[in-house]
């Protein structure tokens, strides 16, 4: 390598470690990342994670950590997978090479604290985390999860939240600007969504809805990477994206990001997932509704902004909404 071509390979180094440090502003799902055009959003820079620490005073729970299995117990571990995205659910507020952060992270720590054990938290993409539940990589995965029929098959779910499905458009956007209760609202334009998300099924099983209304029908962008998604959208090659319901909301209350919230279309209970047959829900469920009764659970939805996906009470595989 000539010392121009060597000159010129650090600047590249350099330049990718700064762009590395700019996380996506949005949550598209927490979909993973992986998408080899994804990029960084115009404008799109980390959204600071808040300072209060609700969990610092959560302690053991005996009765709850006695639910669970007794050689998880003598280990005090628990392999985690967690899908990082962006926020509120989880991400990286100061790179990559440093802690993620959001709701996902501090519900998963605060139960952990509950349950007397510790996390050995591995970060994956949105679509594997499911799949690896049931080959034993993981013992409990987050991301977002919505509860839904079709997983509950094969998953189990021990609920924390209650989020579901929205759409976003780019500010201005002339072709879409009421909220979305019918998908026949979509025909004729392209969405962009995450990769093995309820949005993904949803679309593709729903997208006879255009024919049958004599309609053009909707075409879908599937993305692997957050940041690409918004791009997208910023770009103009997709008309709207459908994602979670605080996700886009926390999106558009950030300006750079230049996106509009229409709503909400369809609520999900969202869990920490397990695969079928877990030993560990009882234990999970208990440590939630520990949380749900000292008051840290509010706390975290409040500092995170989603008070409004609040729970009564958490639920091991309760039937999807309709």
């Amino acid at each position: 390598m000539s010392a121009r071509d060597i000159g010129t390979h650090l600047r590249c180094l350099r330049v990718a470690a700064a762009t590395a440090a700019l996380a996506p502003l949005i949550a598209l799902t927490a979909c993973g990342s992986g998408d080899p055009s994804g990029s960084t959003p115009v404008g799109a820079q980390a959204s600071p994670a808040p300072t209060d620490d609700p969990i610092a005073a959560v302690r053991k729970v005996e009765s709850a950590a006695a639910l669970l299995p007794a050689d998880v117990r003598e280990a005090g571990t628990l392999r985690i997978g967690s899908s990082i995205g962006s926020p509120p659910g989880a991400y990286y507020p100061n790179g990559q090479d440093k802690p993620p952060a959001g709701q996902d992270i501090d519900m998963a720590d605060a139960v952990a604290k509950v349950l007397g054990v510790k996390l050995e938290r591995q970060d994956a993409s949105f679509e594997t985390i499911l799949p690896a539940l049931g080959s034993g990589k993981y013992d409990v995965g987050t991301g977002n999860f919505g509860v839904t029929a079709e997983r509950l098959k094969t998953v189990d779910f021990v609920t924390y939240i209650n989020d579901g499905q929205g759409f976003a458009v780019r500010k201005g956007n002339p072709t879409l600007t009421t909220k979305v209760t019918d998908l026949t609202q979509l025909c004729g334009l392209t969405i962009g969504t995450g990769a093995g998300t309820t949005f993904e099924a949803t679309l593709t099983a729903k997208k006879g809805v255009c024919a049958e209304a004599g309609k053009k029908p909707y075409d879908v962008k599937v993305y692997s990477e957050n940041g690409a998604t918004l791009t997208a959208l910023q770009q103009g090659r997709i008309d709207v994206v459908m994602s979670t319901i605080n996700g886009l909301r926390h999106q558009a209350a950030q300006p750079a990001a230049q996106t509009a919230f229409l709503g909400e279309y369809h609520r999900l209970d969202v869990g920490f997932a397990f695969k079928k047959g877990s030993p560990l829900t009882r234990a999970f469920q208990a440590a939630v509704n520990e949380l749900i009764k000292d008051g840290t659970y509010a706390r975290i939805l409040g500092k995170w902004g989603t008070a409004a996906s609040a729970i009564d009470t958490s639920q091991i595989n309760p039937p999807e909404h309709t």
